[in-house]
């Protein structure tokens, strides 16, 4: 099944294809992911960069290139082969169609993307014949004000972060929340994230894992020097704002996803809101973020009974009742 808005079974299909190039392992999955969905008519669309690393051409090859609109505009879903960086790059092509993303993990752990590399079979097999659903992920958007005027407009599916631009300088920021100030900060810097993004920098800023499912904001300090500097869960309709103080010593950079960087003088305002366009991520399974976790951490399980074994015990309380019962039955 499939909840993809793209083309019916009798029209053209066509799959975006984003890579990481730059790695053996991640050209030699693209090649057989091409290959593979060309055989069964689907058109795969390459970037013309990436198409030359892959040596692919356009039209013998089953492919064609993307042109200067958007790239996954007509395409049914995205297949993205690499890690978390390779998808945060996909999602920032097609963030504004809003099209599926199906990511292959071939980096280290993965949290974005939904099948493994020795997958590839069952993987192809899934897109074939739309065997897959999508979900859909909360995002940032992102305003950098200064002297009153927008600057620059974007937005995070992982987060926005504001941080100290030299290393030898401490930024002072006063941080707000719905129109009202929390507190001022010399910091390192100041994380705003979404609970996709809950494993990502946040997460090794000491924030908390959010389950993507949860409908959140969240902000971390990193290395403040206060009192109170705690990791803070806001309701999704909050709106957050990180205000680098005009007196300030050191310059900040605002830095979306890892991806796209805005230089931050004394009083740069930034203001971080839900996203108006979410992220849609493909699934292939049913499993619970609960494993996912487990399985990317490598998390120790061992001797965990589970539900298994409580219906176990269960039963052998209810044959226990049953003979007890019948027990006393003879007994009358």
């Amino acid at each position: 099944m499939t909840t993809s808005t793209g083309p019916t079974a009798a029209s053209v299909r066509r799959v975006l294809l984003v890579a990481h190039t730059g790695r053996d392992d991640a050209r030699e999955a693209a090649r057989a992911f091409a290959k593979a969905l060309g055989t069964h008519g689907i058109v795969v669309r390459l970037l013309a960069d990436e198409a030359a690393d892959l040596g692919l051409s356009p039209g013998g090859d089953g492919v064609e290139l993307a042109g200067d609109g958007a790239p996954g505009g007509d395409c049914e879903l995205v297949l993205v082969i690499g890690g978390d960086g390779t998808l945060l790059r996909a999602a920032e092509l097609t963030h504004a169609s809003g099209t599926p993303m199906l990511g292959v993990n071939l980096g280290h752990v993965g949290f974005l993307a939904e099948a493994e590399y020795d997958d590839l079979e069952s993987t192809i097999d899934a897109v074939v014949h739309r065997r897959y659903t999508a979900e859909e992920r909360l995002t940032l958007d992102v305003t950098v004000h200064r002297d009153g005027e927008v600057i620059e407009r974007t937005f995070a599916l992982n987060e926005a972060s504001v941080e100290k631009a030299a290393r030898e300088r401490m930024l002072e920021v006063v941080v707000e929340i719905d129109g009202r100030p929390l507190s001022r900060w010399g910091c390192d810097g100041v994380v705003c994230a979404t609970p996709t993004g809950s494993t990502a920098y946040n997460f090794s800023a000491g924030g908390p894992v959010v389950w993507p499912s949860v409908e959140a904001l969240l902000l971390v300090p990193i290395s403040a020097h206060a009192l109170f500097a705690r990791p803070l869960v806001v309701a999704p309709t909050s709106v957050l704002a990180v205000e680098v103080l005009a007196r300030t010593e050191g310059s900040g950079v605002l830095w979306c996803d890892g991806r796209r960087a805005v230089d931050l003088p004394p009083g740069a305002r930034i203001e971080v809101r839900r996203g108006a366009t979410p992220v849609r991520l493909v699934r292939l399974h049913e499993a619970p973020f609960t494993d996912r976790l487990v399985a990317k951490f490598g998390l120790p399980v061992e001797g965990w009974r589970g539900s298994t074994e409580r219906r176990r015990r269960l039963a052998q309380e209810l044959a226990k009742e049953t003979s007890r019962g019948t027990a006393q039955g003879h007994d009358a």
